[in-house]
């Protein structure tokens, strides 16, 4: 087990093992704490619209990118145009802010915002995420700021905190002893706690093959199949898949993976199946056995009224 993997098993076992990180842990608080401070003796400036952060405090995935999708949708039903800005993690452009469409190439855009941009939402990206913001704010009612809770350079009217009902936080220690950008009390500053598994669940939609051709989850039951994931969690991916009743043959990938021709090709004529958010940077290799399983975050139904109102409580006004 290598170095890198070894500090991550005991941020979700014995913290005692981390503990010759103590030094950078103690400078890592120092310097977060400061920046917090800062911020708030040095309010940065409004925004146009309203930006709902939806966001985490731990390292990893939480399936905070297809909440956002069903908040989205939750938004567009109460007719509020919405756009989500990202700092584009794994993407490089030649100029910001990026609005991002279909046609956005991954390296430039990130894989996030070029998943949400190929389900039609306007997407922008910046490092500096009130710039990304600028640039929808004559386009949209409301922004969602795809992570960003500890981007405080970024006014924000609302905060969403997501966590994962199976690693919760870990050993409830601050980077890198621990999974914790911030120490568990800054959930009580936000407006939501959602925690997927027991707020809201991740549910396959569907299996979109590399013709775009659209068949139903349960198509893969019965089925052995390559399943790559480049994920915060790819354990939930691979958990969802037998579920459905598949073989899986698991090809776990670090989050934001960069993909090679050479990471999906196999030895045998399986079929192979990832996540919509690696599809988005493998969509132009040559798999025609290939397919990625399209996801929703469906959230229960009382939790779906507090969403609702916290979107009216932001106080986005619709144009038509």
């Amino acid at each position: 087990m290598g170095l890198a993997a070894s500090i991550e098993k005991n941020w979700y076992g014995r913290a005692a093992g981390n503990f010759w990180l103590l030094p950078l842990w103690a400078l890592f608080v120092i310097i977060s704490s400061a920046r917090r401070v800062w911020y708030r003796l040095f309010t940065p400036e409004k925004n146009a619209v309203p930006v709902l952060i939806v966001g985490n405090i731990a390292v990893g995935g939480t399936g905070k990118t297809p909440l956002i999708t069903c908040i989205y949708e939750l938004a567009r039903a109460q007719g509020v145009k919405v756009g989500v800005v990202s700092r584009g993690y794994g993407g490089s452009a030649s100029q910001y802010p990026l609005l991002v469409g279909r046609d956005t190439s991954v390296e430039e855009s990130g894989d996030e915002p070029a998943l949400l941009a190929g389900r039609g939402i306007p997407v922008a990206v910046d490092p500096v995420r009130k710039r990304a913001v600028s640039a929808l704010a004559a386009q949209v009612d409301l922004v969602l700021s795809d992570d960003g809770l500890q981007h405080y350079g970024m006014s924000r009217d609302a905060e969403i905190v997501v966590s994962d009902a199976t690693r919760g936080f870990g050993n409830g220690w601050r980077l890198p002893v621990g999974p914790l950008r911030e120490p568990v009390s800054r959930i009580d500053e936000c407006d939501l706690h959602l925690v997927n598994g027991r707020d809201f669940t991740i549910e396959p939609d569907a299996l979109i093959k590399a013709s775009g051709h659209a068949e139903p989850a349960s198509s893969l039951h019965g089925l052995r199949v390559h399943a790559v994931a480049g994920i915060g969690n790819p354990a939930r991916f691979f958990d969802t898949l037998r579920m459905l009743g598949v073989d899986v043959i698991e090809h776990p990938f670090a989050d934001h993976h960069v993909f090679a021709q050479a990471d999906v090709t196999f030895d045998d004529d399986l079929p192979v199946v990832m996540t919509e958010k690696d599809w988005v940077k493998c969509r132009n290799f040559e798999m025609p056995d290939a397919g990625y399983l399209r996801i929703t975050a469906t959230p229960t139904p009382e939790v779906t009224v507090r969403i609702q109102q916290l979107l009216n409580k932001l106080g986005a006004n619709p144009h038509g």
